[in-house]
């Protein structure tokens, strides 16, 4: 259909009208004819949320991926080398709130003193748990819980990834239908009479495109970083275990 629609316009050596499928003129023709438009006003209003939310999250997630690829190094060293337990406790509680390791960290030392006080007193999971268990299912729970908190924003960059396109492809049917209706009022398939609706259709398609793209990447990118990460939760979580439950470090 679209070929059709252009051999017409060449035939009818009408070129000036397309000027019309710029989207600038689509814009003012949106805001002039709001009711005409509605669709078009929907499809693109939801794409740039999209993409405003998309672009949120990517910033939002490559901010705290630096962050907290500068803090896991230097905040897992310091809880090995400090003296004692206690001093590492201390160090691990000096650092930021948005710091996972030392949280994990923290969740474990607590679980072992709980534990520890628990002993020999009869009550709850100190007397039916060892103390190896009673670490380990705190630890399990801390590298959950940062594990999930790595995800932000990773379910609406995928659905934007996944829907963008669909969004745009919408404005696109819409805008055939708008020339086909144009067609039909018309008699001709002039490029005056399908031009602007063509246009629409095209731009649609290509902001949902644009809005799709970006996302995706940014899925992606993030998702092999967080599995980087969390990698490295269940090693140090390993280490843990192994410090709170024996009193050493097994290497």
């Amino acid at each position: 259909m679209l070929q059709e629609l252009f051999i017409a316009a060449a035939a009818g050596g009408n070129a000036s009208a397309l000027t019309q499928m710029g989207f600038d003129h689509l814009l003012s023709e949106m805001i002039a004819n709001p009711g005409e438009f509605a669709v078009s006003w929907i499809v693109l209003l939801t794409l740039v949320f999209m993409s405003a939310a998309s672009w949120y999250w990517t910033i939002f997630n490559a901010i705290k991926n630096t962050r907290l690829k500068s803090y896991a190094d230097r905040v897992v060293n310091a809880f090995w080398d400090a003296p004692n337990a206690q001093e590492a406790i201390r160090v691990m509680e000096e650092q930021p709130r948005s710091e996972p390791f030392s949280k994990i960290a923290l969740d474990a030392a607590q679980a072992a003193a709980h534990h520890q006080r628990s002993e020999g007193t009869g009550a709850g999971l100190g007397e039916t748990l060892t103390r190896s268990e009673f670490v380990d299912r705190a630890l399990r729970q801390a590298v959950t819980r940062e594990s999930s908190r790595l995800q932000s924003g990773m379910v609406l960059l995928a659905t934007v990834g996944a829907t963008a396109p669909f969004v745009g492809l919408l404005g696109t049917v819409w805008g055939i239908y708008g020339a086909l209706i144009k067609i039909g009022a018309t008699g001709s398939a002039s490029i005056d009479a399908v031009a602007g609706p063509v246009g629409e259709a095209l731009i649609m398609t290509a902001i949902g495109l644009f809005v799709a793209i970006p996302a995706v990447f940014a899925y992606n990118f993030f998702s092999k970083i967080n599995s980087s990460t969390i990698a490295k939760f269940d090693s140090f979580a390993h280490d843990l275990h192994d410090f709170f439950a024996t009193g050493s470090r097994v290497r």
